[in-house]
């Protein structure tokens, strides 16, 4: 017992503590999900953020001493997302016969994306600055993060919203596309990858190669566009809704 304390004590006065939570927290909620025969709801990443949220409040540890270490972890996230450059490369045929559907088919999911999240939260009366930082909820978080920023919105609440659309989508994108009954692997990644970001392209990794492949496509797409488009767009729309 008291290894273990001088082992805690340690890890909590350096930055080991956020890389090593981090890690042991996603090998437990991955573990876990495939005990579980990988059931949508048991998914790795929110078991993940469930527990390091639980460990960080019990201890009463600030998020910045965590984030201290956890940046290991997040600089891996472009490495990750250029390696999802391979498997398009393996279907390059194929994208270049459906290249101009495919862009299309992300304008339309995006603007949907966008233009529902701020409808309704302008519905529901929501502040200007919160609907601006709602409105990049379907990208990947950086990218989120920088529209938000240059759309006035909170940096920090637009990666809160991206989150919970990410694992949202993770949770319900199965059953939402077998109700419709999309049973093509290439479009329920290319959907999933478009709803969902990259929490929704990992997702459709661990289902079937293409939908993961698809998915990457579509999480690059919505990275692109949306950066180029949403903040022209946005502010014209929240005008239009007074």
């Amino acid at each position: 017992m008291t290894e273990v304390v001088q082992l805690w004590v340690y890890l909590a006065a350096s930055p080991l503590f956020g890389l090593t939570a981090t890690l042991v927290a996603y090998v437990a909620a991955h573990a876990l999900s495939q005990r579980l025969g990988g059931a949508p709801w048991a998914n790795p990443v929110l078991g993940s953020v469930l527990l390091l949220g639980t460990v960080l409040w019990m201890t009463g540890t600030p998020y910045a001493t965590y984030f201290a270490g956890a940046q290991f972890v997040h600089v891996l996230l472009g490495p990750a997302v250029v390696a999802m450059g391979w498997p398009l490369w393996q279907r390059r045929q194929a994208l270049r016969r459906r290249g101009v559907a495919l862009v299309l088919a992300a304008l339309a999911g995006g603007t949907a994306s966008a233009v529902s999240a701020v409808g309704l939260g302008a519905l529901l009366g929501l502040d200007s600055e919160v609907l601006r930082s709602l409105a990049p909820k379907s990208v990947t978080a950086p990218v989120a993060m920088g529209i938000a920023e240059r759309l006035g919105g909170v940096p920090a609440l637009a990666a809160a919203f991206v989150l919970i659309t990410g694992v949202a989508g993770a949770l319900m994108g199965k059953s939402v596309l077998d109700a419709m009954g999309l049973r093509d692997w290439a479009v329920r990644g290319f959907a999933l990858g478009s709803a969902a970001h990259g929490i929704g392209a990992a997702r459709a990794m661990q289902v079937h190669p293409e939908a993961g492949a698809y998915a990457g496509l579509a999480l690059s797409l919505q990275a692109l566009l949306s950066s180029v488009l949403m903040p022209l767009a946005v502010p014209w729309l929240l005008r239009w809704w007074g």
